[in-house]
């Protein structure tokens, strides 16, 4: 008890004291004032920019059931309204927290571990140093909940030795920390008792920026906790006092240093830092068995993150024993391999100028384009005009391309020899800095564009980030969302006046949700007529159809097995 209470006096004095660090910014919490929150220089966002890619790793106990850390932990989420997760197994929370007593990975060599992120050609690591369940992977003082307990077998401090070979091995060190704690007795359990978790919370950060030496990011996971469910600005201050050249995420309440969009390629954005967080297989945690993603999918995946300016944290989950699954080691060794010929597309680049569509995405560094063509480039892409000269051309991946400049547009055309299914990449050399191109704009090929879009449901109604509008705005990287158990839903497009259509594109953002689908279409004081009946629509499905007149069209989802969610609905007038 003495020693909690020196500890809890110490915090408050460091709290109080930490607002003499850096430079410091109002933040916004819901479009309040909140305390001011430091923030990154610009030499550090630069350099985080700079990075690329990232290894991202989730794992604990929770391996030993292959079901979802956290997640997966049964019964009542405190604070959250809900029980469980649909789809994910659950774990009884008697067995979940005992799991720890038989975890002993006795294979993990955090030495190798490093070595698999180097040769993937990524540049740092963050670390589950505690998820959700609230089991620390490091030798915290402040429970004994960790794996360095009496009764873990293992015994060892996993954090200690993952940060050390980072530093030994040149490798970024960073760490994730969930706020939320679903095991901790004070988390969300009455005012007063959640002020003490929230000290708790406080100490361990300190513990993990004071004992593993230097750590230049933090991932917070808040869940969409408030600033004040952390005390954010007194935290993020003394994040920033501990280690000065840190970048922070935005989970906790307060925007920081850089957006996390999850799972999904984010959009396209250059005023402000961002980084994908995704899975190389479908689950966080290992799962045997689990769906793997293709070379393909992810190279296209990285390309197209660094594509609209942002960073890829790219997540494996090792094995009980503590090996990375060695398919994914392959997998990784696979992407390292394609970065070491064509890495100098993606590091030390910024995304742009031209923004990303169908055809690729454009990374650049000073008076050079890269054109990623990642749809095969079997048929000429069309781009917007830019300001600069395009004095020379090659294609970096082999083969011939022609490039056809005028004051409209740019137009690329691929030689055979030039076509690849993963990436053709166009080296355009400008006559100054490509920062400067300003491209203009094309006319969309689509009538929806932009037309005005409804639809049955919205995720957590908001509309702004993921209304139907979403879909219909010719740019991937957004989507419309609906609610989690969302079986059935619509998305109507007007067009405005009776027009011929005979084609239909739909892009699903997370694929396979979607089991059975119609298209209907209706003019004015008409009844709906149904054109086209389908199922799964998987990541893209072209749809041809007779020509037909038609005002409105509705997407129809008749059976999904969770939320859908779609990225692009485009609507093609007919040709003949």
């Amino acid at each position: 008890m003495r020693q909690s209470t020196l500890l809890l006096v110490v915090m408050i004095i460091l709290g109080l004291t930490s607002l003499r660090g850096p430079a410091h910014v109002v933040a916004a919490d819901e479009n309040r004032e909140t305390e001011a929150v430091s923030k990154a220089s610009p030499e550090n966002v630069d350099a985080w920019r700079n990075l690329k890619f990232g290894m991202f790793i989730h794992w604990g106990p929770v391996s030993l059931k292959g079901t979802e850390i956290g997640w997966s932990r049964g019964g009542e989420r405190r604070g959250l309204g809900f029980k469980g997760l649909s789809g994910t197994h659950q774990v009884p929370v008697e067995v979940y927290d005992n799991l720890y007593k038989q975890f002993n990975p006795t294979k993990f060599d955090a030495d190798q571990w490093v070595q698999i992120a180097k040769d993937a050609g990524m540049k740092y690591i963050v670390f589950t140093t505690k998820h959700h369940d609230g089991f620390c992977n490091f030798d915290t003082k402040l429970t004994d909940y960790k794996i360095t307990s009496p009764e873990s077998p293992y015994g060892r401090d996993i954090v200690r030795q993952l940060a050390d070979a980072c530093h030994h091995g040149d490798l970024i060190w960073g760490v994730y920390y969930s706020q939320p704690d679903w095991h901790h007795p004070d988390y969300r359990n009455g005012k007063e008792r959640h002020k003490r978790y929230i000290e708790y919370l406080h100490g361990q950060m300190r513990e993990l920026l004071t004992q593993y030496g230097k750590t230049n990011m933090i991932f917070f996971d808040g869940l969409g906790g408030k600033s004040e469910d952390w005390d954010a600005p007194r935290l993020i201050n003394m994040c920033r006092e501990l280690q000065p050249g840190i970048m922070i995420n935005n989970r906790a309440g307060v925007k920081a240093d850089f957006d996390t969009p999850e799972q999904r390629i984010g959009k396209m954005q250059t005023d402000r830092p961002w980084e994908t967080c995704m899975t190389i297989c479908r689950q966080w945690a290992w799962k045997p068995n689990d769906t793997m993603k293709s070379f393909q999918q992810c190279i296209q995946t990285l390309v197209r993150v660094v594509g609209g300016d942002g960073n890829l944290l790219f997540n494996v989950g090792p094995m009980p024993d503590g090996r990375i699954e060695p398919r994914q080691v392959e997998r990784l060794k696979e992407m390292g391999a394609w970065l070491a010929k064509y890495g100098q597309s993606i590091y030390d680049t910024r995304g742009g100028p031209f923004a990303a569509g169908m055809w690729g995405a454009s990374t650049y560094r000073d008076n050079v384009i890269y054109l990623h063509i990642l749809n095969g480039g079997k048929t000429p892409i069309t781009l917007p005009p830019i300001e600069k000269k395009i004095l020379a051309s090659d294609v970096l991946t082999g083969g011939r391309a022609a490039v056809a400049q005028t004051g409209e547009s740019i137009t690329v055309t691929l030689s055979k020899d030039a076509q690849n299914e993963v990436d053709a990449i166009v080296v355009l050399k400008l006559d100054g800095p490509a920062a400067e191109a300003n491209p203009g704009t094309l006319p969309s090929e689509t009538v929806s564009a932009w037309k005005k879009a409804t639809a049955s449901n919205v995720f957590r109604r908001r509309v702004d980030s993921y209304g139907p509008q979403m879909a219909v705005d010719d740019d991937p990287a957004t989507r419309w969302a609906t609610d989690s158990d969302t079986k059935k839903a619509w998305l109507e497009v007007d067009l405005g006046k009776p027009t011929t259509i005979d084609r239909a594109m739909i892009i699903e953002d997370k694929s396979s949700r979607v089991r059975r689908f119609e298209l209907t279409v209706q003019n004015d004081d008409e009844p709906w007529k149904t054109l086209v009946q389908g199922r799964r629509i998987g990541d893209k499905l072209d749809l041809e159809f007779a020509p037909v007149v038609a005002r409105r069209v509705r997407f129809n989802i008749l059976e999904a097995t969770d939320g859908p969610t779609i990225s692009e609905f485009r609507l093609f007038a007919s040709k003949k």
